[in-house]
């Protein structure tokens, strides 16, 4: 399975999931994705029917009117019912909710990106004049408060890199699947630390979108576009090292073109990565809950602090709104604006005259 398949075959999961998930809404949800199916991908598709389903499966519990039909009965009138006031009531409810015996819980970004959700169905019927109030426009938006970014120190990082390659801190369980999974573990891991690229790109990395004439690999951002990727003399050793071992390598078949393979020899998946992450990283600290991602920002970290080139980090990054790279790395920013502030000197202080 190349990477222009495994990426069709994502989608292809998406879709299917995204009609199971139509089948439990309103008849008039379908007209809603079909409106914006141009300019949004099947993932973000999906992820706005589980937050509608969401909404109405709360609309079914807590409401005595909408409890006395069943949820794909609803009438699209229903959204000219509901107030301003319904809203805010099940972004409150979503603070903290039972499904399925497990208390599920939202802070301000999870509650965000429901309003979001909520706000785009609201607007697409509204603007196409199907209903004559929008009182989703008029819920305020969660007051989001920048979380400190977690990312590595060097030290932890050379000591990262060292627990993948020697594994002493490992289980004996885990030392069996260290001897025959760690010349990969060290190529992914050094690629992520050393690209910033996201779990997603690399999972879906062909052989073939490695370059070692420019020392670039080819990826599919964000959004379906391909974007090349430069890496340094260790990502280039460790990528060696593992491509020598994966020519001994008899994957399965529809895997054949797969950079990174798992020990089924097929295609290794975004789980199985964060989970090898988790179990390396968790000998190296137990401070910080490390993930791919934190490994994604403590590469964006390193690029910034050694160029300062906030442009160069959200190109680097794939960030399409330099804004974003900026929110993230504002705190560094400001702490190199109050170094300025230790330079200049105005005034030499009087030199103390002995007595």
């Amino acid at each position: 399975m190349n990477r222009n398949n495994y990426h069709d075959e994502q989608n292809r999961q998406n879709i299917l999931k995204m009609r199971a998930v139509l089948d439990t809404l309103p008849s008039f949800c379908r007209q809603f994705f079909r409106g914006i199916e141009e300019y949004t991908s099947a993932r973000t598709r999906l992820a706005y029917a589980y937050d509608l389903r969401l909404f109405f499966e709360f609309l079914h519990e807590r409401n005595a009117v909408c409890a006395r039909m069943d949820i794909t009965e609803y009438p699209l009138s229903l959204l000219d019912q509901l107030t301003r006031q319904d809203i805010e009531e099940y972004l409150e409810y979503m603070t903290l909710y039972q499904k399925d015996g497990k208390d599920i819980t939202n802070a301000e970004r999870g509650k965000s990106r429901k309003l979001a959700a909520l706000r785009s169905f609201y607007n697409y019927f509204y603007q196409s004049e199907m209903i004559a109030s929008n009182p989703a426009s008029l819920v305020a938006m969660p007051k989001l408060h920048d979380k400190e970014i977690i990312r590595l120190e060097p030290n932890e990082v050379a000591r990262l890199l060292d627990q993948v390659e020697d594994g002493t801190n490992l289980t004996k369980k885990e030392m069996e699947y260290h001897k025959k999974t760690k010349i990969r573990d060290v190529a992914l891991l050094t690629l992520l630390l050393g690209t910033g690229i996201r779990v997603s790109e690399c999972v879906g990395l062909d052989i073939r979108d490695v370059n070692f004439d420019v020392c670039g690999i080819k990826i599919r951002r964000k959004g379906g576009y391909e974007a090349v990727v430069y890496f340094g003399d260790e990502v280039e050793t460790a990528l060696l090292d593992y491509l020598e071992e994966r020519d001994r390598i008899i994957p399965v078949e529809g895997h054949e073109d797969a950079l990174f393979l798992s020990l089924q020899n097929r295609r290794i998946t975004v789980r199985a990565v964060e989970n090898l992450v988790k179990k390396y990283a968790s000998r190296v600290t137990t401070l910080k809950k490390i993930t791919p991602h934190k490994l994604r920002s403590t590469y964006g970290t390193s690029l910034y602090q050694e160029t300062g080139d906030i442009y160069l980090v959200a190109d680097v990054l794939g960030h399409k709104d330099v804004n974003t790279t900026r929110k993230h790395y504002a705190a560094q920013q400001d702490e190199r604006r109050r170094s300025a502030a230790r330079y200049v000197k105005l005034r030499e202080k009087p030199q103390q005259h002995e007595q």
